[in-house]
This record gives structure tokens, sequence and C-alpha cells, in this order.
């Protein structure tokens, strides 16, 4: 399966329809955006997987969710500046013949995360 992610509202209880989210790949500090993508009516990327087992490598990746501009645009009162303005992960992949999901649980002001299945 490859690489995957899904984000759940927790503040709504719902899939977080509509959030910006990009994909790089990372080298120490260095950062390549690999795609852009807006989530689904359930939370997911709408093309799928982000890599599928042949494409993905071992290495290390990271993921943005715009978690403020999501809250904004569901009518959210955020204060100024934002608690959570976006929530970068970064993460490794070891077994590229395994399946890594990040899901990602989320409300303005708190968020997790764990390896999935």
């Amino acid at each position: 399966m490859g690489l995957s992610t899904h984000v759940l509202d927790t503040m709504h209880g719902c899939p977080a329809a509509g959030m910006e989210v990009a994909l790089y790949t990372t080298e120490g500090e260095d950062a390549n955006l690999v795609k852009r993508f807006t989530l689904n009516a359930d939370g997911r990327n709408p093309d799928g997987p982000l890599y599928d087992n042949a494409s993905l490598r071992v290495g290390t990746y990271r993921l943005v969710f715009d978690v403020a501009g999501y809250f904004k645009a569901r009518g959210v009162a955020l204060p100024e500046p934002n608690f959570l303005n976006r929530v970068s992960l970064d993460f490794g992949v070891a077994h590229a013949d395994q399946h890594y999901h990040v899901p990602l649980l989320v409300s303005p002001w708190s968020y997790s995360t764990y390896r999935g299945s």
C-alpha cells in the first residue's frame, strides 16, 4: 500500500474534508515538495496513496497540514496568533515494502498521530 494519510477533525467529530496538505521528502534540514493536495470528504488524499509500494523509498518525509486554514474555513473563531497554524510531521520509512499510514487527529488546540495500519 505504500504511504497514506487520514485526518480526523476531533472538534467536530468528522473527517477534515477540505484541509490542505503538503508532502515533502527530507534530507537533513532540506525539504523537497513532492505534492500538495486537498483532503476529500473522507479526510484522505483524493488520488489514493501518496506513494504506492513500487514508489515508496527508505528515507525521511514530512507531511504539513494547514490546521488553522481548515478551522477558519469551518467558521471557528481562532485567536491571533493561532495556537496551531500548521502541523508538521517528520517521520522515517525504514521498510519500503511495508505500509506506512500517518493519521492525524486534530482540533484547533491539540493533535496526535501514530503509525497506523
